[in-house]
């Protein structure tokens, strides 16, 4: 008994000697532990730090403008500077959605606006999350640019254009110029400010064959487009499949059609016929009574029955004091009453005129005094203005204030529109559009594929112009 007591009190003794040992060691942290000496020899010092999920010396919220998923890289536009810049991510880049979880850089688009950090001096990407203050409206059908005023009113709000807005179709850069009315956008911005413009559902191009019977007659195509057929003609249709109804002197009849994005589509309409021209007779009741009626573009006595071929008729209504409407009728019968009642304009209200493509089909001034829209370039080029043909560039057509859409074609070549704004002001106008893109041959695609990735990273870095666009330019005079 007495042994065990002491082999205890030897025992105590130890652990307390142990552990005060153990407290009087020097102790070194992980990350400073030292090496041996003379480790260090003949080992280069590259000066290269890795990255952590959390080091970054900067921030900022750009644009994505463009993902090289084979280097490994982001480029990014500051909004301030107008300027791209470029960065690399590795295994520690961290993504995100506006949200906060966690995404791959495959769920990220051109366009998006981002707020990242990230390492300046290593251009490096710590983290890019899609930014909490921006906002997006998708898919907008119903909205209008003013370019004039660097404008879009989107509903009942407004909202600015700047120098550094981005415009962007299938991933690629176009311009303002470029949109089109009938084209299905995206917005993003911050603020009252867009960021970036994004062509969800764009538009492409029908041109009809065969149609030299059907000429004078009418085209629907959906409900996008109702127009007269002229000669040679070339539509600008929003992308899609429709179903096209050709109508003329109680002819015609309905095909398909697919649209696709920036392509022309050819119809061949040479199989439809025209009949014994059938007739019906139309009573018109127009209101006020002292209200100009036009029919297809001539001027009528609407107080006596109207004798109209079957097939679409345009009317136009016009008042004093009232707006105008446009409408269309179609005569599939013997007889028919139509009612237009117009509406008075109200006190320090406009008074509103048929658009352009409506009242081009109204009598014109036989004068030649008038100021004229000329379009410089390209040369050669076939020019369709609001889907009629013009002539070859440089050519000329009558100047009418508004928005109007420019078709350029050439055989070989890509087929181009822009939107142009037309002022009211007494002066002649021009314009200079980019030369047209040849289709390239399959030698040619391999060559610029080569070449993409050199231009991509040549062009990190520059300035984006704010006072020219690259697709056109124009000019007036006296």
């Amino acid at each position: 008994m007495k042994t065990g007591r002491r082999g205890k009190g030897l025992a105590a003794v130890i652990m307390t000697v142990l552990s005060l040992s153990a407290c009087a060691l020097p102790i070194t942290p992980f990350l400073e532990e030292k090496e041996p000496e003379g480790a260090s020899q003949g080992r280069a010092d590259t000066g290269f730090v890795v990255p952590g999920p959390e080091s970054y010396d900067s921030a900022d919220t750009a644009v994505l403008v463009d993902i090289d998923g084979k280097e490994g890289t982001v480029t990014l536009l500051n909004l301030e500077l107008g300027r791209n810049y470029t960065l690399s991510m590795d295994g520690t880049t961290r993504l995100y959605d506006k949200y906060g979880d966690a995404v791959s850089i495959g769920q990220m688009e051109k366009g998006d606006v981002v707020d990242v950090t990230f390492l300046k001096s290593k251009k490096h990407l710590t983290t890019m999350q899609q930014s909490v203050n921006s906002w997006t409206y998708a898919d907008a059908e119903r909205y209008e640019i003013n370019p004039a005023r660097g404008e879009v009113t989107i509903g009942q709000e407004t909202y600015k254009l700047t120098a550094n807005t981005q415009y962007l179709s299938e991933g690629m850069k176009i311009e303002l110029m470029d949109l089109n009315p009938a084209d299905v956008l995206s917005f993003q911005g911050i603020g009252n400010q867009i960021v970036t413009v994004q062509v969800e559902k764009g538009h492409g191009y029908l041109r009809l064959e065969g149609d030299e019977k059907f000429t004078g007659g009418w085209i629907e195509v959906g409900q996008s487009v109702i127009q007269r057929i002229t000669e040679d003609m070339l539509l600008l249709v929003p992308e899609g499949e429709y179903q096209v109804n050709i109508s003329h002197k109680g002819g015609g009849g309905i095909k398909s059609v697919q649209i696709d994005r920036n392509q022309e589509t050819v119809l061949d309409i040479s199989d439809l016929e025209i009949p014994e021209p059938q007739t019906g007779t139309v009573l018109f009741s127009v209101s006020p009574s002292e209200a100009e009626l036009y029919v297809d573009g001539g001027l009528v006595d609407a107080s006596v029955p109207q004798t109209l071929e079957y097939g679409l008729h345009q009317l136009i209504a016009r008042a004093e004091g009232y707006h105008s409407i446009t409408q269309y009728i179609r005569v599939a019968q013997e007889s028919l009453a139509f009612d237009l009642t117009l509406e008075q304009v109200e006190a320090g209200e406009s008074q509103e005129e048929p658009s352009d493509s409506e009242s081009s089909t109204a009598p014109t001034d036989t004068t030649t005094d008038y100021y004229k829209v000329y379009v410089e370039a390209p040369e050669n080029a076939e020019v369709y203005l609001d889907g009629s043909y013009v002539g070859i560039a440089p050519c000329s057509f009558r100047k009418v204030e508004g928005s109007h859409t420019i078709i350029l074609r050439m055989a070989g070549h890509e087929t181009r529109s822009y939107t142009i704004q037309v002022d009211g002001e007494e002066k002649d106008i021009s314009f200079s559009f980019a030369d047209l893109v040849k289709y390239a041959t399959e030698s040619e695609s391999s060559q610029e594929s080569s070449k993409s990735s050199q231009e991509t990273e040549e062009s990190s870095g520059e300035t984006e112009s704010s006072g020219e666009t690259e697709s056109g330019s124009s000019s007036s005079s006296d």
